[in-house]
């Protein structure tokens, strides 16, 4: 029998056949490692180009006033007592007032109107226009106690709406301080 050392498949063999593989593919497994290693470089950040200059917008035009003042927005603020016998909504932009001594009520529009000028109460059952007459800061009508408008004005359903010639409209609440200071002066 003639010995082949080539073709010799022992135990010892293997262990060579696999080394010699593993140095042919070690410098090719070196380079892929170290360079899964290394950070990958990012671009630099640019800056953000500014927007060109584009002109505003004009200026939405007033929406119309709706149909019915009942769809109109309420105008914002609420009622207080200021002292007994007035009360005040929005900070003084609407008031009313019991005199005892004259047994009337003063309703308050705060504006300005130059002379005399009409204010009209519009609730859910009546619209009166009442000649109001110039105040320090706004316009004033001064009714009777007793009379029907006032009322309406309490137990308008939920609000009233109260319109002066040259200012803007006011949707107001009706709420309980009106009844008291009405109450107050009958």
């Amino acid at each position: 029998m003639k010995a082949n050392p080539r073709r010799r498949t022992d135990a010892l063999s293997f262990p060579r056949i696999l080394s010699r593989r593993l140095l042919a593919t070690a410098p090719l497994t070196a380079l892929v490692l170290v360079a899964a290693c290394v950070p990958a470089t990012k671009p630099p950040v640019q800056a953000p180009r500014p927007a060109p200059a584009t002109p505003a917008p004009p200026p939405q035009p007033a929406p119309p006033p709706p149909a019915d003042w009942r769809d109109a927005p309420q105008t914002p603020g609420d009622w207080r007592i200021t002292s007994p016998g007035i009360a005040s909504f929005a900070d003084g932009a609407f008031g009313i007032r019991c005199n005892r001594a004259s047994s009337t009520i003063s309703l308050f529009r705060a504006g300005t109107a130059a002379g005399q000028t009409t204010l009209s109460i519009t609730t859910s059952d009546t619209t009166r226009a009442l000649a109001a007459r110039p105040v320090s800061g706004g316009v004033q009508v001064d009714l009777p106690a007793r009379d029907r408008i006032l009322d309406s004005v309490a137990f308008s359903r939920g609000r009233f709406a109260v319109l002066a010639q040259g200012m803007q409209p006011l949707y107001i609440p009706s709420w309980t301080e009106i009844s008291r200071v009405i109450e107050d002066c009958r």
